[in-house]
């Protein structure tokens, strides 16, 4: 079947088109352009938005859960539920994250995570087409991040302490069999003993190190991106202070060139002007927006697992012990509450949540960008950036409600 989409603009996102056509066959995109450029196959059906901008399906690496579901536990339903809530958010990809529980709690989950994947039709591309097609209308986990146990407890944050573990070749080897090598971004404090051996193992096997819950000093985060660590954890959030004088790890990532920075755009994990500054920082290019959410995300205030640890839900904020725990944040959110905080446009705080990440994990060309034999997982979105509709592999979710779309305070 062949599916023409056209509005008033796309965005690959590093190319603006105006009054596009982006042809889909197969669920892959078979060309894009402007109209008068793209010939049309005789019989392909038109679906037309008017005032609307096409956009890439954005990817969410750092996630806990959300519609209820907690990542960490193995509930095939519930994940399904997930995925659903994220794709009808605009995330065609995500990373399931865990937090940082037993070895053994760590183990099964991961292993469970990988099912998915696999069944998602991303661990083994030779049995993608029907697994694929069964994942219509649902967000595809790509790899998963391990948060923790590599961590260091004087930035714990909600990390439970008791499981967090010294880095060990060994132990993380015990993950990654259990993983299946999906594996794709692990969170380290750069500042234990045998963390630069470990990241530079890590990053041997494909996978991206994040400096995170980490008090590491200036020099000691500089020694880790020296080892191959590419990106920040929740920059700010669970890592020594930035002074002036003594800038620590913040200041390593956000002076580094190499480094992406992930930032929690909700007004509440940092303050609006610190997001401009990160975004100023590392520029349009690596600068990285996540949600961190939690299974709270969609359901309202009361008591919601994050792995082994209840947390409170009271509005926005999700609390433990009087700590920020993760968020109800999604990511069409952070997308408006970052052109609001750093005055960006669409395109530029759209690719903070599609092309961004996907290039830091190197993931593309087949994520993040729309281009010509890439999947045809897109958006289509009006200029404020509220979604309209999601397709994933051209497969059309109906359009979200107007109170699903409706501006809302980000505090």
């Amino acid at each position: 079947m062949n599916l023409a989409i056209s509005a008033d603009r796309l965005f690959t996102p590093d190319e603006e088109i105006a009054n596009p056509i982006l042809l889909i066959r197969d669920g892959q995109i078979a060309a894009l352009g402007p109209r008068e450029e793209v010939a049309l196959p005789g019989g392909a059906e038109a679906r037309h938005f008017p005032g609307a901008v096409i956009l890439p399906g954005m990817l969410d690496l750092h996630i806990h859960g959300g519609a209820g579901h907690d990542l960490m536990r193995p509930d095939e339903q519930g994940r399904e539920r997930f995925e659903r809530h994220l794709f009808r958010r605009g995330v065609t990809a995500y990373l399931p994250t865990t937090m940082t529980a037993s070895v053994e709690a760590t183990l099964k989950a991961i292993e469970f995570l990988a099912d998915g994947i696999e069944a998602a039709g991303q661990g083994d591309q030779s049995t993608g087409g029907g697994a694929r097609a069964r994942f219509s209308g649902r967000a595809r986990p790509l790899g998963i991040h391990l948060e923790g146990p590599f961590i260091s407890p004087e930035k714990a944050g909600v990390q439970p302490v008791e499981y967090m573990q010294a880095p060990s070749p060994e132990l993380f080897e015990r993950f990654w069999q259990a993983a299946r090598g999906h594996i794709k971004l692990m969170t380290a404090a750069p500042e234990l003993p045998g963390a630069e051996e470990l990241i530079a193992i890590a990053t041997r096997r494909g996978v991206t190190i994040s400096l995170g819950h980490s008090n590491a000093d200036y020099e000691t985060a500089r020694r880790g991106i020296e080892a191959g660590a590419r990106h920040a954890t929740h920059t700010f959030n669970a890592m020594r202070a930035l002074e002036h004088r003594a800038p620590g790890i913040a200041g390593a990532v956000l002076s580094d060139d190499r480094a992406y920075a992930e930032v929690i755009a909700d007004g509440l994990h940092v303050h609006p002007a610190i997001v401009k500054l990160i975004v100023r920082a590392k520029g349009e290019l690596r600068s990285v927006l996540v949600t961190d959410a939690i299974s709270a995300t969609g359901q309202g205030d009361g008591r919601f697992q994050l792995g082994p640890v209840e947390v409170q839900v009271e509005g926005q904020r999700c609390l433990w012990n009087g700590h920020l725990a993760g968020s109800v944040l999604t990511l069409d959110r952070a997308v408006r509450n970052v052109m609001e905080f750093a005055d960006l446009d669409l395109a530029t705080a759209w690719r903070m949540a599609s092309a961004n990440p996907a290039r830091m994990l190197g993931l593309q060309p087949a994520h993040g960008r729309l281009l010509p034999n890439a999947p045809a997982d897109l958006v289509v979105a009006n200029p404020a950036g509220e979604i309209l509709a999601v397709f994933g592999e051209g497969r059309q979710l109906t359009a979200l409600s107007s109170e699903q779309t409706a501006p809302a305070s980000y505090y």
